[in-house]
This record gives structure tokens, sequence and C-alpha cells, in this order.
């Protein structure tokens, strides 16, 4: 993992240890601290300060594809090849529990606050102490076998399973209750966690699988396999291209105040400064 100076493109340091792919990889809230997870099934903990790796979690038994951070970061979630999302200690780099375990591949996974309407059970057993700002969140599994799963993070219960129209590549929370979902056959799934039957919305604009989707002002960005980057806001009725990558997959987008990244298959991290829209 390399990180850079986001006003020149100075390369500012080099994370290495994971062996093969390194997946994900996110800040935490402080920003002097950086959470990855690779195909050695490892999740790593790091300073950006000085590049050293401070925690290692094992425990998955398949490469992690997606991480979320819970509240300021004491607790950390990971999805994994392996069918499981684990909820992580960072304190004590030790598993809190299994959150879920699907039988297929999760690959995206997302934590929410949940609006007060919104049932999420009780826990059957007394939560660890070490379970920090678990309380009233959502864990959204975006997963292989076609589901999208939402579940209590602390109570561990079943809030909704939806059946898409095929693989479930990524998801996001838009609110409290508002939550999105993008399949691998193009389809961008909009739903409503207190009636979650039937979407709100579903945005197919190509065939091409979509790769990542992120909450941005009153709307969303959704980047897709043929290259295609777009912001959808919400009060609008035309969308905003992010052009530039021609055909290669946009894997991932993220945001900075004004301004919008992307990354790409061409090997190119490509910044957009937005005017007042």
């Amino acid at each position: 993992m390399k990180i850079w100076q986001a006003s020149n493109g100075e390369l500012r340091r080099v994370l290495e240890g994971h062996v093969f792919d390194v997946n994900c990889c996110r800040f935490f809230p402080s920003g002097l601290v950086v959470l990855s997870g690779g195909m050695d099934a490892q999740l790593k903990i790091w300073s950006a300060e000085d590049a050293s790796c401070v925690v290692t979690f094992k425990g998955h038994k398949g490469g992690i594809l997606d991480t979320a951070i819970v509240d300021r970061g004491r607790n950390v979630v990971s999805g994994s090849r392996d069918g499981t999302a684990r909820l992580w200690d960072c304190g004590r780099s030790a598993c809190l529990g299994v959150i879920a375990d699907c039988g297929s591949s999760i690959n995206g996974v997302a934590v929410g606050a949940a609006d007060n309407s919104i049932n999420l059970g009780s826990p059957e057993q007394m939560p660890s102490e070490r379970e920090v700002g678990t309380e009233s969140k959502m864990l959204l599994l975006a997963r292989e076998d076609k589901k999208l799963q939402c579940l209590g993070l602390q109570s561990r219960q079943p809030v909704f399973l939806f059946v898409g129209s095929d693989a479930f590549n990524c998801c996001t929370f838009l609110s409290g209750f508002l939550l999105l979902a993008g399949t691998q056959d193009g389809n961008i799934y909009q739903l409503d966690v207190r009636s979650p039957r039937v979407p709100v919305q579903v945005i197919h604009r190509s065939g091409a699988p979509v790769l990542s989707l992120l909450s941005f002002r009153d709307g969303f960005i959704a980047s897709q396999g043929d290259g295609s980057c777009f912001i959808v806001q919400q009060d609008l009725d035309y969308l905003i291209e992010l052009t530039g990558a021609d055909c290669d997959p946009v894997y991932k987008v993220a945001t900075w105040e004004k301004q919008i990244y992307t990354c790409c298959r061409d090997g190119l991290v490509r910044r957009y400064q937005l005017s007042d829209l």
C-alpha cells in the first residue's frame, strides 16, 4: 500500500507486510492509522506516520475482501471469502466473535447507525465489555450467493435477507434506514430497512459489475467494471459523469470534502475537483 500526499501526488509512505494482494484499506477516523485486509487472510493496522504494522489479526481462513470501522475505531469488522464476518478488538488484537457465517463469500460490509424505528433484536449473551460502539448499529453484508444480509451488530440477530439478481459486490448506508447495494450484473438496489421486500428503486445503467458505492452529499457515487463512474444527486434528474478511465474497471471511489478519488485497473489514481453543484 502507498500513502500519497493528496495535494501534489508525492509518495509519503509504503506499507509492506501483506503476502499476495491487498484487497481493501481505509484510514481510521483519526487519519493517523490505516486498516487493511488481504488475500493472506490477515487484517493489519498500520501507523501512517512511520509505516509500521502495529497489529495483525489472524483467524479468517480465506482472503479478506472488505472492512468497516465501528465508531471511533476501538472495534472493526471484516468480511472474508471464508463466508464469515468477524468483529475485532483493536486494543487487544483479538476476535470478539463471528457475527455471521453464511457459507458464501462476503464481498462487501458496511456498518451504520440504525433509525430508532428499526428493531435490531437483543443479544442472546451479554456482550463483551471490549465491544465499544456496537449498540444500535446495523451490519450489512454483500454476499456472493446473490443475498444481501442485514443484522444487528451487537445483537447478532437478523434484520432482513434480500435476494438480488446476481452476486452482490458492494454495499453502503445512506441514512439510518436507507441503503444501497450493487450487483455483478449492473443493478444498484436502493432499499428501506423498514420495508426491505420491495426496493425503493433499482438503477441500471449497464450490465457491467457495480464495484463501488459511496454515500456523497444527498446522493451517492457509483463505479462499474466498464470504467464508468458517476454521481447521482437525489434532487437532480441528471448524473455527473467522472470520465477518464476508458474501459478499465474503476475498483473504488473515495472522497474528501470536494475532492473525489478513483482507483482503476489501468494503474492510475485520479483526482476530481468538484465545484459547487
